[in-house]
């Protein structure tokens, strides 16, 4: 079938009721074809909200497009050129000639292939072409899974990864090197027990942090945390931690950007009463109602609420340098502490 020999309308409809992933390996043979789907196809495409990259622990990559509507499908893999195959051919990608296959145990999806020595080209090239192709309205996430493989630096790409079991010492030393060899993430999940990251390591540096942990090397993130939100699940913490955590954000020494941050320990270890006095709280009349402190989260996942747990607390400290309010709450081990973008006097008439 010739395409150009049909009217344009017929032209809009063949395209509209073919799938995205056969779209993409279409729009790669010409200019004017690539020229013809964008404006055909512009109302479908303004439905897309994302373009992911999903890294796994191999490298290679599945590309995920989701929708404002809660669409989600894959319409590409990036992976590893396989020798044994000859079924590939070629196709220029944003300048680059680059080798393709479609693969029927995906269902026939299109795959991109490199070598270990043009990995980092070819996914840059495509990723050129998304921005061409769909503008840069739509978010573009890279989500790696593990620590193997160092995140690329791509334009107006936001990270995440997904870490897990990274006990002995050379996972460590992997570890540390994912972290200052990749951009800065908007949030990572931290599983088990790591050893003790270097203070200036990237990894603090990210906007939002989901750990869980065994053992109290977890209490480093009260330290050097310098994102917004984190989420810490461990077996303990002192006393001593909180308190010069609370001490830190309220001389105006540390922890700039945060605006919330949740502890559950597994284990009773701190008394209420004597936190509260310990880091000098304020507190709101017992007759009144306190504001409730929630926030949308940098990232949540599909199927997870998408704000941070609820806050609401007859206890407060104010910040030195410039009088704002954090929410402080301690119970049923779990520690809370929301940040509010009021000064004391702005928090204090929304008490009830």
């Amino acid at each position: 079938m010739i395409l150009s020999k049909y009217p344009y309308l017929v032209q809009r409809e063949i395209l509209y009721n073919m799938e995205i992933s056969d779209l993409l390996l279409l729009s790669f043979v010409s200019k004017n074809m690539k020229k013809l789907i964008k404006s055909s196809q512009m109302c479908r495409f303004s439905r897309i909200s994302s373009v992911d990259y999903s890294s796994d622990p191999k490298g290679n990559i599945n590309v995920y497009m989701e929708s404002k509507h809660n669409w989600c499908k894959q319409v590409m893999r990036i992976q590893k050129h396989e020798e044994v195959n000859n079924d590939y051919f070629k196709l220029n990608v944003s300048g680059k000639m680059m080798d393709f296959r479609i693969q029927e145990r995906y269902n026939d999806l299109v795959a991109a292939s490199f070598h270990s020595y043009d990995k980092v080209s070819v996914v840059e090239s495509i990723h050129t072409y998304f921005l061409d192709f769909f503008g840069d309205s739509i978010e573009y996430w890279w989500r790696a899974s593990g620590h193997k493989h160092v995140v690329p630096q791509l334009q107006n790409v936001s990270a995440s990864a997904c870490v897990l079991d990274t006990n002995d010492g050379t996972q460590m030393r992997n570890l540390e090197n994912f972290f200052s060899s990749s951009p800065v993430f908007k949030h990572v999940e931290l599983f088990e027990k790591p050893g003790p990251l270097n203070p200036d390591s990237k990894f603090y540096q990210a906007e939002s942090v989901d750990i869980v942990q065994r053992g109290t090397t977890v209490t480093a993130i009260l330290r050097h945390f310098q994102g917004r939100q984190a989420v810490v699940y461990c077996d303990q913490c002192k006393m001593l931690d909180f308190k010069e955590f609370v001490e830190r954000w309220r001389s105006g020494e540390a922890f700039q950007k945060l605006e919330f941050l949740e502890f559950r320990t597994s284990y009773d270890g701190v008394n209420q009463n004597r936190l509260l006095n310990a880091i000098r709280v304020k507190h709101i009349d017992a007759t009144k109602t306190p504001p409730t402190h929630i926030l949308p989260k940098v990232l949540a996942f599909p199927g997870e609420c998408e704000t941070t747990d609820p806050i609401i607390s007859h206890t407060y400290v104010v910040r030195k340098s410039d009088n704002r309010v954090a929410s402080v709450l301690f119970e049923r081990r779990t520690f809370s502490f929301g940040v509010w973008d009021k000064t004391e006097e702005e928090f204090l008439k929304m008490v009830q």
